[in-house]
């Protein structure tokens, strides 16, 4: 066995992150987005490595993912109280991680340094690694201008038409150490892109400056796991972004966003007819169950993709060897 690199964001990511720590434990570097980053009360907020902090940890509330267990909002009535808004609520403990985070910026630490030392004391023993230590932003573009993902989400109610993205900051920032040390690590098993959604989450990972390339030479097969089921996404706005977008609300329109940076993908079961048009592409695909409902199914879904990532590993050195 050996080290397995995640690519992920929101709760289904998280979920199979989850998977994958429970069976790989220290072995798993999860590299998370971080173009969801936002600041308020002139704190830094980032939502995707917070999520995946409380998963990992187990303390994650089972109803909303990006918040503690048994949250409370005595903090967010009282800054009601005060005039302020009532759309972004923050939890009590939602907000320690985010003013133990700014604190530390302040003093000049990387944020990969700040989110090791939280996994440490959480007891997490997967390396939680942001995209990049520089400062990343996603925009969406709508036909009232650029917004950022947190007020099309929390102020707009992701009702705008989505029209396209940008990543700002993409090109100038730089993969990290801790980053490219997992994925260039020499016993690297496999490189999976957990299902999120390709745009607003995954997309801004793939976006830091080289990461495309590091990605094509590292050696290790790379999955991407469809967050699209039956033409749905099973939380978030990923179904929608596809239609306003002109795709296909598919998993094989998922899988034509990583064209030429996976080597494998995998589709739900319910999907499996949709098999042979993706290998078409020269994409190799299993079927599986990738509903995460239980710890069992995280498990379970995360032993399938290293068993699809060993497979297409074993195919490729055939391949080699029969080369003239």
């Amino acid at each position: 066995m050996g080290t397995v690199v995640a690519l992920a964001a929101q709760i289904g990511g998280a979920k199979l992150a989850d998977g994958f720590h429970k069976i790989r434990g220290k072995d798993l570097a999860v590299v998370v987005n971080t173009g969801d980053d936002y600041e308020q009360f002139g704190v830094t907020f980032c939502p995707d490595l917070d999520t995946m902090l409380y998963t990992l940890a187990g303390i994650a509330s089972p109803s909303a993912g990006w918040e503690p267990e048994e949250e409370t909002f005595s903090m967010f009535e009282m800054l009601k109280a005060l005039g302020g808004s009532d759309r972004f609520r923050v939890g009590d403990k939602s907000l320690a991680a985010p003013l133990l985070r700014s604190g530390a910026l302040y003093d000049g630490r990387r944020l990969t340094e700040i989110t090791l030392d939280f996994c440490r004391h959480l007891g997490v023993k997967a390396r939680i690694l942001p995209a990049s230590d520089d400062r990343l932003r996603t925009q969406l573009l709508t036909a009232d201008g650029a917004v950022s993902f947190q007020e099309y989400f929390v102020e707009l109610g992701c009702e705008p038409a989505v029209k396209g993205f940008q990543y700002a900051g993409a090109d100038e920032a730089r993969i990290s150490d801790e980053v490219l040390d997992a994925l260039y690590a020499m016993d690297l098993e496999a490189v999976v892109i957990c299902p999120s959604n390709p745009y607003h989450s995954i997309r801004p990972i793939l976006e830091v400056n080289g990461m495309k390339e590091v990605l094509r030479r590292c050696g290790a097969p790379v999955i991407a796991v469809t967050p699209i089921i039956g033409g749905h996404a099973l939380k978030g706005s990923a179904a929608k972004m596809m239609r306003e977008l002109g795709r296909d609300v598919s998993a094989r329109s998922v899988a034509m966003e990583y064209l030429r940076i996976i080597d494998g993908f995998v589709i739900d079961e319910e999907d499996i007819e949709m098999a042979e048009g993706i290998r078409a592409s020269g994409i190799q695909v299993i079927g599986a169950k990738t509903i995460m409902r239980t710890l069992d199914d995280r498990i379970a879904l995360a032993n399938t993709v290293l068993d699809f990532a060993q497979s297409i590993k074993e195919y490729q050195l055939r391949e080699q060897e029969e080369l003239p």
